[in-house]
């Protein structure tokens, strides 16, 4: 008997369902609904997937597919590994987790992540406060929030992922295009559009 891998929660209404490469080696993604909410899922026969580079970036890629999904599906992104072993205890879940699936669905609703690094080039003198305050500027005057997801190299000058609203999407890229080429010395790393994760604060077990 197979599990089912969950990928995240959309609201319940037309159902899901297309042929892709999922988890596990799944090619197919469906919804298991409860009322107001639905779980997008793929069965697999594990209940503890090992998460390879292969599985996590299938893993992102069906959330992404979601996100495009008919006229556009806003999803609460699962992190890697979460499998149930019965619809039952899964739909006891969107049961008993309505309230706070409500809450961050009303936070994320038609929005996406962007992730902006930038990274000093060798041997760059770079105003990294007045990079900040330029960034700041424009982007968080776009952007619906945002977060500091920490220097890592001390080549890296700013690491933030950027809560964006789909109708300001054009926006911001010009405000980032714009930031990179104002700024000599610094290397811009721009991606997305993600699935919330950063934004999403919701802890639930699977079974």
């Amino acid at each position: 008997m197979s599990n089912r891998y969950v990928y995240g929660i959309v609201e319940t209404g037309e159902p899901v369902e297309f042929d892709t490469e999922a988890v596990g080696g799944a090619e197919t993604v469906y919804t298991i609904s409860h009322r107001r909410y639905s779980a997008v899922v793929s069965d697999i026969e594990e209940t503890e997937p090992e998460e390879t580079d292969e599985d996590a970036q299938r893993h992102d890629e069906v959330l992404r597919e979601i996100m495009t999904y008919g006229d556009g599906r806003t999803i609460i992104p699962m992190q890697f590994g979460m499998v149930f072993d019965n619809d039952r205890a899964l739909k006891n879940v969107l049961r008993g987790a309505q309230p706070a699936f409500r809450r961050t669905l009303r936070d994320i609703e038609g929005k996406v992540e962007l992730g902006l690094k930038v990274v000093r080039e060798e041997d760059a003198d770079v105003d990294e406060e007045a990079l900040e305050e330029a960034v700041d500027d424009r982007l968080e005057a776009i952007a619906e929030g945002s977060v500091d997801n920490g220097l890592f190299s001390d080549r890296l000058v700013l690491n933030r992922s950027y809560l964006v609203d789909r109708e300001d999407r054009e926006a911001f890229d010009e405000a980032v295009a714009d930031l990179e080429d104002s700024h000599d010395g610094l290397l811009f790393q721009y991606t997305g559009p993600f699935a919330p994760y950063s934004f999403v604060d919701i802890h639930i077990g699977a079974q």
